[in-house]
């Protein structure tokens, strides 16, 4: 398809590709994102030479995110959970609201912001109580490609890594606001995204996904609440990016925590019936 139609621009073909080959998602999306990434790869190993990228810039501005009045600090808030009940967490939706998530997340998270890859859900922290002022913001999104210990621990072949990564999703941003010290409202956040996820990820995407994992990095985070949340530490990661296959992407290593979204887990990610 590259050879057939030379004039399209890397969008044009990931989408045509897509088109012939069925490529979509559950709920019938083309996975442009996944089929543009295995373009690139393809040309960085000289299989294939893709037109040259061009620049879009309605897409640059909509991802430059400036720091508006809604977003500064707080008033502090300070006690202990029981104090802010009840706690809940919003799917952040409307566009609006992914601004907002967007803005502040880039403005106090230490990784800043950063488009997710895949299929992904944002939430706000709130209370019941006060929802109109955000407690902080969670986001998870696509697994990583591969990770050693954590694949070897769920008993996978690559093709089964392969065809069924989708059932594992990253929690890749967890940020609670500075002037927000309540007691155990972390775990409790986190609590709730395990009871949650699958309904939201079900009505968005047309799938359960039966594992969640993350990357603390030791030198920045002890990993209290994930410890508090009953999240299971695996091991280490080896210090590359989540698409490494072909290209090293280094950072600091960082500890893999997991949670089991059901018992059967194993069973699901390996191909196997359901227990139910």
């Amino acid at each position: 398809m590259v050879r057939m139609f030379p004039k399209l621009s890397r969008a044009e073909l990931a989408k045509t590709i897509c088109e012939n080959l069925a490529w979509v998602t559950p709920t019938g999306q083309h996975k442009l994102d996944s089929c543009t990434k295995l373009l690139e790869k393809f040309e960085a190993q000289g299989f294939v030479s893709l037109p040259a990228k061009q620049e879009n810039k309605i897409h640059d501005n909509r991802e430059r995110i400036s720091f508006r009045p809604r977003t500064e600090a707080g008033q502090l808030l300070e006690g202990h959970i029981t104090d802010f009940e009840p706690i809940d967490l919003e799917p952040v939706r409307s566009q609006a609201d992914i601004q907002l998530w967007n803005e502040y997340v880039h403005r106090y998270h230490t990784l800043c912001y950063k488009r997710p890859f895949g299929a992904h859900q944002r939430y706000f922290i709130i209370s019941k109580d006060n929802r109109e002022h955000p407690l902080g913001c969670l986001l998870f999104s696509a697994a990583a490609w591969a990770l050693a210990v954590r694949d070897e621990w769920i008993g996978w072949s690559e093709i089964d890594r392969s065809l069924r990564l989708n059932l594992i999703v990253n929690n890749t941003r967890f940020l609670i606001f500075p002037w927000v010290r309540i007691k155990n409202l972390a775990s409790k956040a986190l609590s709730l995204a395990a009871k949650r996820i699958g309904y939201d990820w079900q009505e968005r995407y047309g799938y359960r996904p039966v594992l969640l994992e993350t990357f603390v990095d030791l030198e920045k985070y002890r990993a209290t609440c994930y410890k508090a949340a009953n999240w299971v530490l695996l091991g280490q990661t080896t210090g590359r990016g989540r698409m490494d296959r072909y290209k090293q992407y280094l950072s600091s290593p960082k500890l893999i925590y997991i949670y089991p979204l059901r018992r059967d887990f194993r069973v699901l990610l390996c191909g196997g019936m359901p227990d139910e």
